[in-house]
């Protein structure tokens, strides 16, 4: 009997968090917001995915003939040329279908670095406590008072510009949010009653963290993965401006707007529909991201 009880109360611990999660998507389905938010964000990823089917010309080809050709709304706008094109003649809306292709991957690259940096340091830092939590905190604490973009400028100019650079220096400028977030869920988890349960039947520490602590912490760790995907895309499309970003090879919405800026009076359209771009797609992300929060939230009735 001994034996049973404890078993039982890690059974419905670990159970528990899944027997409201159908409640939670139906909370995050019915919000306008959130639909809006995933409609938005639905069509910029399939836009991404087929960029080389729907870009209607090659984003790199040039025409000096076509130079300044504004959008076909305006006078003088081109229907062949929906968006305009920039000051060597590229077409605008082929170059945005490809600057989302970069700005998403980069976004969601960088958080997957950032979240398996980050949940593994704070699992260890939280579950182990002691001089492991001590060295971690002390990491972290170092590394949050250095700005994230001067880090990723320095890693960069270091490195050198190019898209795994970028990936890699975002995320690792970006995981101790999930340190720190998880460390302090793993804290209070650690004391349950289920966790106590699984050592008393012999469960090793490797077992606990992964079958019993790191689930209860799921929901935590996907609203902040959804929120940080926007922060990196912002923090890519700002290195692509100051011309760090991931080079020339690929067009970015950063380096887009950067080319466009000394053209603001003559081509509104070469540095605004790329803003306008970067726009949609974060306010999208922090949409769902919000949302998703409130869904998840065990105090929302």
């Amino acid at each position: 009997m001994a034996v049973t009880l404890p078993r039982t109360a890690v059974a419905y611990e670990v159970a528990l968090p899944g027997a409201s999660g159908s409640r939670a998507w139906r909370r995050f389905a019915l919000n306008p917001a959130a639909l809006v938010g995933s409609l938005i964000l639905l069509t910029m990823v399939s836009v991404a995915v087929a960029a080389p089917w729907v870009a209607p010309h090659d984003p790199a080809k040039q025409s000096l003939l076509r130079r300044f050709t504004p959008p076909v709304w305006q006078a003088g706008g081109n229907a062949a040329y929906p968006l305009g094109t920039d000051q060597v003649g590229r077409d605008v809306l082929s170059r945005i279908v490809h600057g989302a292709r970069v700005s998403l991957l980069v976004g969601v690259a960088a958080v997957l670095v950032s979240l398996v940096v980050g949940v593994a340091a704070g699992l260890a830092s939280g579950f182990l406590g002691g001089t492991v939590d001590t060295v971690i905190g002390t990491v972290v604490d170092v590394s949050l008072s250095f700005p994230q973009i001067l880090l990723a400028l320095a890693f960069v100019a270091a490195l050198g510009p190019s898209l795994l650079t970028i990936i890699v220096v975002l995320g690792l400028t970006g995981w101790e949010r999930y340190a720190r977030v998880v460390r302090a869920e793993v804290m209070a988890l650690r004391e349950k009653e289920f966790v106590e349960a699984a050592r008393a039947i012999g469960v090793g520490r490797p077992r606990i963290v992964v079958r019993h602590v790191l689930p209860n912490t799921m929901s935590s760790i996907v609203v902040m993965s959804t929120l940080q995907v926007a922060q990196a895309i912002l923090a890519e499309a700002a290195l692509s401006f100051l011309g760090v970003g991931s080079g020339n090879a690929y067009p970015t919405w950063g380096q887009m707007i950067s080319l466009g800026r000394d053209f603001v009076t003559v081509a509104w359209w070469l540095a605004t529909l790329p803003g306008l771009a970067i726009l949609l797609t974060v306010l999208a992300i922090n949409l769902v991201g919000d949302r998703l929060r409130d869904a998840l939230d065990p105090r929302t009735t």
